[in-house]
């Protein structure tokens, strides 16, 4: 019967190791899940600056013809 009670012994140190291993991870599969919904908000966030830095700057490039048409209307620059 020593047999049994070394497995009993191994069962009683391997059985506490994998459900720590399991609960760890849980954790981490929790982590990951809160990370990719976390990166989807980031994405949606940088695609709304982009699109906004994009009229941006299409409506700063319409200041230089403007800038230019007013000297212009002013005498300021030299046709």
């Amino acid at each position: 019967m020593p047999y049994v009670h070394a497995m009993s012994d191994v069962t009683d140190i391997i059985v506490p190791m994998l459900q720590r291993i399991q609960a760890s991870q849980s954790r981490m599969e929790v982590d990951i899940s809160t990370l990719k919904e976390d990166m989807r908000h980031v994405k949606v966030r940088l695609s709304s600056v982009e699109e906004n830095l994009t009229s941006m700057n299409r409506h700063m490039d319409r200041f230089d013809g403007r800038l230019e048409r007013i000297e212009r209307r002013l005498d300021l620059i030299e046709v």
